[in-house]
């Protein structure tokens, strides 16, 4: 399997929180591909939470 690897610029700050983030052993592509995962899942979960509060079938714990 061939890998093309692509630069991606990113500033000093962003670069140091991303390392922050690995995890031991872990590549940069792996650890944007983790937080590429989470905000899909985030995104999809509070569009769901949505549909129900509009359905009227979803009450947040604190309305209770």
């Amino acid at each position: 399997m061939t890998v093309m690897a692509t630069t991606i610029p990113v500033g000093k700050r962003t670069r140091d929180r991303l390392r922050l983030l690995r995890r031991k052993g872990e590549t940069y592509d792996e650890v944007i591909k983790r937080l590429l995962s989470m905000a899909i899942h985030d995104d999809f979960m509070k569009r769901q939470y949505e549909r129900l509060k509009e359905a009227g079938a979803f009450i947040p714990l604190d309305e209770v």
